[in-house]
C-alpha cells in the first residue's frame, strides 16, 4: 500500500491543527490549572444529606427533647459523644453534639494549664446543629472555630477552608451519627417496680 492511498483512505481522521490551537499540557494529568471553574455547591446532595441527618438525630435523641437534656454515647473507655438540647422553638431546635476523648493521664506532668486547655480544645470537637422540624432537615451551623459556615468558599482563603466546607462538615456529622447508632452504648435507667 502506498502512502497516497493510505492518506485518501483515512482522510477524515487527519485534521490539521494550527499552532495557536494547541492545548497547554500540565505535568499532572488531572490538573485543572488552565481551566479553573468556580465551585458550585450541589444543593440536591446537601439537602439530601441534611434530611438524612435530621432523621438520624431523631434516633440519637430518642426521648431527650427537653432543654438541657443530654444523651451520652459510649464508644469505648476513651471516646464518648454527648448530645445536648440547647434551645427549642415552635419550628426549630438547637442542639450541641460533642466528642469527649480526653484522658488527663495522657498529658505530660510538665505542661501548663494553658497547654492543657489548648490540647483539650484540639481533641474536643463540637458542632451546633439547627433542626428544622417543618422542613425535616438538620444543618450544622457552627463547628469548632467556624461560627458561620458559608455554602462555598473561594480557594485559597485566609482560614484555609475547603470550597465545599459546608458539605464536608455535614458529612462529618453524618459519620458521627452513624458511629453512635452502630457502636454507641447508652446508659439506661431500669424500672425495678413490681
Amino acid at each position: 500500500m502506498n502512502v497516497s492511498n493510505y492518506k485518501s483512505k483515512f482522510k477524515s481522521e487527519f485534521i490539521p491543527v494550527k499552532v495557536e490551537q494547541r492545548i497547554k499540557v500540565s505535568f499532572f494529568p488531572n490538573s485543572t490549572v488552565n481551566r479553573r471553574t468556580r465551585y458550585q455547591p450541589n444543593l440536591v446532595s446537601l439537602m439530601t444529606l441534611c434530611a438524612n441527618n435530621y432523621f438520624l438525630l431523631l434516633k440519637v435523641q430518642a426521648d431527650k427533647t427537653q432543654i438541657n437534656q443530654q444523651r451520652h454515647f459510649f464508644i469505648n473507655e476513651q471516646l464518648t459523644y454527648v448530645v445536648t438540647v440547647n434551645e427549642i422553638t415552635r419550628y426549630t431546635s438547637l442542639i450541641t453534639f460533642e466528642q469527649t476523648a480526653f484522658e488527663r493521664k495522657a498529658i505530660d506532668k510538665n505542661t501548663t494549664n494553658l497547654d492543657i486547655k489548648k490540647f483539650t480544645h484540639a481533641f474536643h470537637p463540637r458542632m451546633s446543629i439547627r433542626l428544622y422540624h417543618d422542613a425535616r432537615m438538620a444543618e450544622v451551623i457552627s463547628s469548632q472555630d467556624i461560627f458561620r459556615i458559608k455554602p462555598r468558599y473561594d480557594y485559597p482563603n485566609k482560614h484555609m477552608h475547603q470550597q465545599d466546607e459546608k458539605q464536608q462538615i455535614n458529612q462529618f456529622l453524618n459519620e458521627w451519627l452513624q458511629l453512635c447508632l452502630e457502636h454507641g452504648q447508652v446508659q439506661v435507667a431500669l424500672n425495678t417496680n413490681g
